[in-house]
């Protein structure tokens, strides 16, 4: 069945290669735009002017959407954009969820990021507040949730394969090794397109496991 998509960041490295896989499977994507940034989207996207940490100058353009998929952040997160991730990544996070609450979107999708985790403790902070707000909103969603997306300028962590996969053969690591492995832009592109076409009842949470195994459907 084909959809109409609401997308906030869909001209980030992950939203635009969501909005592309969608419309060759024939879907219908609008995208949440600052003025000035309709050229940026990807071909075939309707573009929403609107300010993404301001849910009043969207929400009334969501409809006629079946989902919400909110993936605005802070890009290259690191532990000294702390405060970014604040009145970023929470602000936009909070407005979208509010914005789909308003118009009682049949689904709502969000980026969120895997834990418990090491490090990243105010990265990961924001998104489980992003989290808690998505599970007391009464909408069906999908929180997935990946530790770091290889791509394009971001392929360093490769380096670590060999170690993690030591890792997850070992009894007392495996589980941490699985929850905060590495996935690709592709494994990332085909979990949200199957979490988009396949709408849950309820809460359904996608870790990195199941991101992988995405390709696979």
């Amino acid at each position: 069945m084909k959809q109409c998509i609401f997308i906030a960041g869909a001209t980030g490295h992950i939203g635009a290669r969501l909005a592309e896989a969608l419309i060759a499977r024939g879907h219908r994507v609008r995208a949440l735009v600052r003025p000035g940034s309709e050229k940026k989207l990807p071909s075939g996207c309707e573009g929403v002017i609107g300010q993404p940490l301001e849910g009043k100058t969207f929400a009334a353009a969501i409809s006629p959407a079946d989902t919400f998929v909110q993936l605005i952040g802070i890009t290259h997160p690191s532990p000294f954009k702390a405060k970014q991730f604040e009145t970023v990544d929470w602000v936009s996070g909070k407005e979208s969820l509010a914005a789909a609450q308003q118009v009682r979107v049949a689904h709502f999708v969000y980026l969120s990021v895997a834990h418990p985790a090491p490090a990243m403790q105010s990265y990961i902070r924001v998104r489980t507040r992003v989290e808690a707000l998505i599970g007391d909103s009464g909408l069906n969603a999908t929180i997935v949730r990946p530790w770091y997306v290889l791509g394009p300028g971001r392929r360093w962590p490769m380096l670590l394969i060999p170690i993690y996969k030591v890792l997850e053969k070992i009894p007392f690591t495996r589980a941490g090794a699985l929850r905060l492995g590495f996935v690709t832009s592709e494994q990332m592109t085909a979990a949200l397109v199957h979490a988009i076409e396949h709408p849950p009842l309820g809460i359904r949470i996608l870790e990195v496991p199941q991101i992988r195994a995405a390709l696979t459907h």
